[in-house]
């Protein structure tokens, strides 16, 4: 693929190939390669302890779905637990979750639209922005480099739970934070689902539909992935695809209640 008179080579690893694209980047990374084969990032380095420091570099980029709700599940039930621990019942501990699930929804929209999908130019930000989301645009069937490394989220929930501690009280600051870090978890499991499941049935259908959408059609548009309700609110819901006016099944109004029910009922049943 040639870009400015560069020239990557897919064959190579890309991590250091990719900055040197410059502001032709933006069009590379946009242009998907639909492989279930996902693309080596880094090279192998001559001598036996760089190189086993590089594939260990490389097996940090790939990360299984199921590691998502095996390692972050029981610390969504322990930070409920302190909550319920400091006498809250367990209504209150369920709106708490809900309103934490909600609390996501709308950074994993404002993550998405204002840091995933920044405009980069220069050699060392387009090479972060390919490391950070532009290989999953590039690759979308990738399915190892698909959910968040464990190691990424981790870092990511420290400001998100000093974030919290800021705004709510001692007792309820570990069920929000549980409940926001339960909506991750859902987050990540429906956007894998959206790539690789085959949904039969509204919403998951239209959904995948919808999100598909985003990576194939309109990439500066669609940024939810559990819901368009953010989409909805903030005007960057993609237009319909109907010639003749009618909207994509992905526009119903029923879509956004159907999926938010599904979710809540889904989070009630785990807290209680």
């Amino acid at each position: 693929m040639v870009a400015q008179g560069y020239i990557v080579d897919l064959k190579k690893p890309l991590v250091f190939q990719v900055g040197h694209l410059g502001e032709a980047y933006q069009e590379w990374v946009h242009q998907p390669i639909v492989s279930k084969e996902g693309p080596r990032f880094f090279r192998a380095i001559s001598g036996r302890e760089e190189s086993d420091w590089m594939e260990w570099v490389q097996f940090l980029t790939r990360t299984v779905w199921w590691a998502v709700p095996t390692i972050w599940l029981p610390v969504v039930c322990w930070s409920v637990s302190r909550s319920m621990a400091m006498g809250h019942t367990a209504a209150e501990i369920a709106a708490m979750v809900v309103f934490g699930i909600f609390i996501w929804t709308l950074m994993e929209y404002t993550l998405h639209r204002f840091l995933f999908h920044i405009k980069t130019k220069t050699y060392w930000a387009n090479t972060a922005h390919y490391l950070l989301h532009g290989c999953h645009h590039k690759h979308p069937m990738d399915g190892l480099r698909l959910v968040f490394p464990p190691a990424a989220t981790a870092i990511l929930c420290v400001p998100f739970f000093n974030i919290i501690k800021v705004f709510a009280t001692p007792s309820t600051t570990p069920a929000l934070f549980g409940g926001g870090l339960l909506g991750y978890v859902l987050y990540d499991c429906t956007h894998y689902y959206l790539h690789h499941g085959q949904p039969s049935k509204d919403p998951a259908r239209n959904l995948k539909r919808y999100h598909l959408n985003h990576h194939f059609r309109i990439q500066d548009k669609g940024f939810g992935i559990t819901s368009s309700l953010w989409d909805r609110v903030f005007g960057t819901l993609p237009p319909p695809r109907n010639p003749y006016g009618k909207d994509d099944p992905s526009h119903s109004s029923e879509f956004c209640p159907s999926l938010s029910s599904l979710s809540l009922s889904l989070c009630i049943s785990v807290v209680v």
